[in-house]
């Protein structure tokens, strides 16, 4: 298949060729036939993937302010680096488009393959989408019409966030593309509009429609208002406009009537004046993009709908109902289609949108054969020879952390990268191409049965961890698998069984957890400072992780496994190896906050006693700041004491010889681990980390959030 991408760093605009995504139980596989480029939305990306860096950091303070306290606590080249990977990634672009239904999701209802529909998909000649992010198209809507639901679902939203009554006024500000249909949308509901811009021609638009206009630039609009509406001021406001400044919401606030409603449809500054909201009791609310369940993973992903009778109008009901005022020609569309592009010349299309202020909706048309469409794997370089005893590596997810940190470090170790892999196809040809891969696929099996392919890289969500490798050792491969092992002591035990299938230790593969931090600098200093310590020893973790949503997919039990599954066990696993004694008991404890409850497993202490008398806590705490280190590790011994700081600073205090030890940057051990492990494939040596470690630590941290659960 072949997706539009674009470059953040410089605006351009690119087509990629990548496996087609896989198909989720929740989702439709569709083949595209036209997609809408919003002329409104894609043209601030390609404004702020054009502008220079200082422009792009004054557009988003938020992120500066994250990157300066990144820097305070990783060091400046370890953020430099950060910040170079993000905007080095390409954006897909697009999010209305049509198709035709090729395959069902097992737990999809209301579809069958052929049906005409529409989806917020991006552009690209197949895609998967959400079947409540989908609707069939009536007959007599056509494809480039229909192309316009989800943008007029947008409108849609707003307008019934105003809940607008026949013979009221309203007032659209801002008439692109989303204000040109909120406009016929109140109309159709039996309102009187006044659509107010700054732009001729697109007034010009509306009143061929029959809406009377104002333009901005010829006086005053309040006293127009109060002129049309004998004094009272508009019933009712759409803010569409586009802009950094707040002032079409001040704007709004002055036309409005006493108890008016005004409703942030479009991007503006929301600095308010207060008192005339105040001394109107004005309504105001800012719309979600095309309706309820948007950013709503149960909703989205998940498959599972709103029911009717709560929530009347969802995303994919605003779609049909769009779709129906287009069957019923109550919402006119033609118009708005400015321009139309063949597909494999979508860069056009964006030069145009660039220059040509005018433009309101560009649509993309498909057509290239299915056959052509349809693959699953891609060639990205030309086969060569691959030797068995080097790691010839499959990668398994193509993730944020798989692309910045694990597939890197790999390659720096000597792996062959033969064939990477992803859900949705277009990353693994996006970091396959950029890394070496030899194909990119979206094929699990193709992978598996790849005799080439002698190990696995797994770096997908945690719930697929355990299934994943226990299937690699089945296959006889060996097997890398970023952490967490397991969620539950059962997924658990299906990867010690498929470990210990074969009787014959020596024809096992090896099997490597990525618990990096053992292997950084640090820590290995670490261990040669206590080597041949005469007592056990003491040790205080204390972990600053950041608050992240409980909404969050870590957060989720039966996805991430939640935080002490899916990220503490990386401190267990560090006590383990620093204490050098199989951990003898666990137990852990969890807090919830008082003035808003908020249970996420994610301020918790765990304690570790272990056979020779050490003992140990890890304190994971996600309510602490940001300023502060986010990994502390401190070690009690023999009247002498360490103190790691983010593995780039740490400090000896009673030790002859050494006092500190600090790194320009900060080094978590990750090219190391790689390296180690890609190194004990080439020497024929164990598994870096002993598997009896793995599973032990594993154990102990599904304990550990289970007796945190059990006291809830």
């Amino acid at each position: 298949m072949k997706q539009l991408q674009q470059d953040l760093s410089s605006g351009r605009t690119f087509i990629i060729e990548s496996p087609i995504p896989i198909l989720s139980d929740e989702c439709l596989l569709i083949t595209s036939k036209c997609s809408l480029i919003s002329a409104g939305t894609e043209r601030m990306l390609i404004e702020f993937s054009r502008s220079n860096l200082l422009d792009k950091a004054r557009k988003q303070p938020e992120k500066v302010r994250q990157v300066l306290e990144k820097i305070g606590t990783d060091g400046l080249i370890p953020t430099l680096d950060a910040v170079r990977a993000k905007m080095s990634e390409p954006l897909s672009l697009g999010y209305s488009s049509v198709g035709v239904v090729k395959e069902l999701g097992k737990n999809t209802t209301g579809f069958k393959i052929g049906d005409r529909v529409v989806s917020s998909s991006v552009h690209a000649d197949v895609v998967s989408s959400p079947a409540n992010f989908t609707a069939k198209i009536p007959e007599n809507v056509s494809d480039i019409e229909a192309s316009f639901t989800v943008v007029g679902s947008i409108a849609m939203q707003g307008v019934r966030l105003a809940k607008p009554e026949i013979g009221e006024v309203f007032v659209v500000i801002g008439v692109g593309l989303i204000g040109q249909l909120a406009a016929q949308i109140l109309i159709a509901n039996g309102c009187k509009v006044i659509a107010a811009d700054y732009d001729s021609n697109k007034l010009k638009m509306l009143a061929n429609l029959g809406v009377d206009t104002f333009n901005l630039t010829s006086g005053d609009l309040a006293t127009y208002v109060r002129a049309a509406t004998g004094g009272n001021g508009a019933d009712g406001v759409l803010v569409c406009a586009a802009t950094k400044l707040s002032d079409p919401m001040n704007t709004a606030g002055d036309i409005s009537r006493q108890r008016g409603r005004v409703i942030q449809v479009g991007v503006t500054g929301l600095n308010l004046k207060r008192p005339e909201f105040y001394a109107k009791e004005l309504y105001v609310a800012v719309s979600c993009s095309f309706g309820p369940g948007r950013y709503d993973p149960i909703y989205a992903e998940s498959g599972l709908d709103y029911p009717i009778g709560f929530v009347r109008w969802t995303a994919q009901r605003n779609f049909s109902a769009i779709l129906d005022l287009l069957a019923q020609k109550k919402l006119s569309v033609d118009y708005l289609c400015t321009a139309q592009f063949p597909f494999l010349k979508a860069h056009e299309a964006y030069e145009a949108l660039a220059v040509d202020l005018k433009s309101l909706g560009t649509v993309l048309l498909y057509d290239s054969p299915d056959e052509e469409r349809m693959k699953s794997s891609v060639m990205l370089g030309v086969e060569g020879k691959f030797l068995s005893n080097i790691s010839n590596l499959g990668f398994i997810g193509a993730g944020n952390y798989a692309s910045r940190v694990l597939i890197p470090s790999f390659k720096a170790g000597g792996a062959n990268l033969h064939t990477i892999m992803s859900s949705g196809g277009v990353s693994s040809s996006q970091h396959g191409k950029k890394f070496g891969f030899l194909k990119a696929t979206s094929d699990l099996e193709s992978i598996m049965k790849d005799k080439d392919v002698n190990t696995l890289a797994i770096a997908t969500r945690h719930d697929t961890h355990a299934g994943l490798v226990a299937q690699g050792l089945s296959s006889g491969k060996n097997i890398f698998v970023e952490k967490p092992l397991a969620l539950d002591l059962k997924s658990l035990k299906s990867v010690e069984d498929a470990y210990y299938a074969k009787d014959n230790s020596l024809n096992r593969p090896r099997l490597m957890v990525g618990f990096n931090r053992r292997f950084s600098p640090h820590v290995r200093k670490m261990m040669d400072l206590l080597k041949g310590r005469s007592n056990p020893i003491s040790v205080i973790m204390t972990i600053n992780p950041g608050y992240i949503p409980l909404d969050h997919w870590l957060q989720d039990r039966e996805v991430g496994g939640g935080r002490i599954v899916g990220e503490a066990c990386h401190f267990v696993d560090l006590m383990r190896y620093i204490v050098g004694h199989k951990i003898q008991s666990v137990s852990a404890f969890a807090m919830e906050d008082v003035v808003e409850p908020y249970w996420g497993e994610d301020k918790a202490t765990i304690t570790l006693t272990f056979e020779d008398g050490s003992i140990g806590t890890i304190h994971y705490f996600a309510n602490g700041s940001t300023t502060f280190p986010k990994e502390r590790v401190e070690v009690f011994s023999d009247g002498r004491t360490l103190q790691l700081d983010n593995y780039r600073k740490m400090k000896g205090y009673g030790f002859k010889g050494f006092n500190k030890l600090n790194l320009w940057r900060q080094d978590k051990g990750q090219a190391a681990c790689a390296e180690i492990f890609c190194d004990s494939i080439k020497y024929g040596k164990p598994s870096p980390i002993p598997v009896d470690q793995i599973f032990e630590v594993s154990r102990v941290v599904i304990e550990a959030v289970q007796q945190i659960r059990d006291r809830v």
